[in-house]
């Protein structure tokens, strides 16, 4: 069984039981609308794998395949979203998932390689712009 679909199986299997008990444990954020909607974003990742393959899938077609740089100079530059986190959160919404709003779609498509986000004068700029050829 593929590893990456049998985490989202187990959360998206987390019953009422299952959320009183995470809401007990102090090493969490112990929100609960927070926790159920990762119960359901597990179950809402579960159909995108079954209609797309899989959730990379999903995110890597917000960007056309490649990479978008942003080319920055300064920190500042950077922005909070953009137009292609606002359509993602979107999507994500229609397809059932809670807690994505631009600003957090934003951050994941910088943490999972979708952006390229660096400042120009940042060692990992240079390391990743061979990878990618999109500018913003």
């Amino acid at each position: 069984m593929n590893v990456r679909r049998c985490a989202w199986s187990t959360v998206a299997r987390f019953t009422g039981h299952d959320v009183a008990r995470l809401l007990r444990d102090d090493g969490i954020v112990r929100n609960r609308l927070k926790v159920e909607s990762t119960v359901s974003n597990a179950k809402a990742v579960l159909r995108v794998q079954d209609e797309l393959g899989s959730l990379a899938a999903l995110l890597w077609s917000h960007v056309e395949g490649t990479p978008i740089v942003g080319g920055w100079r300064t920190l500042e530059e950077i922005p909070a979203e953009t137009a292609e986190s606002r359509a993602l959160s979107k999507d994500l919404k229609r397809r059932g998932f809670r807690f994505v709003g631009p600003t957090i779609c934003y951050a994941l498509m910088q943490s999972v390689g979708l952006v390229n986000d660096h400042t120009v004068d940042c060692f990992r700029y240079e390391q990743l712009v061979g990878t990618t050829a999109t500018s913003s």
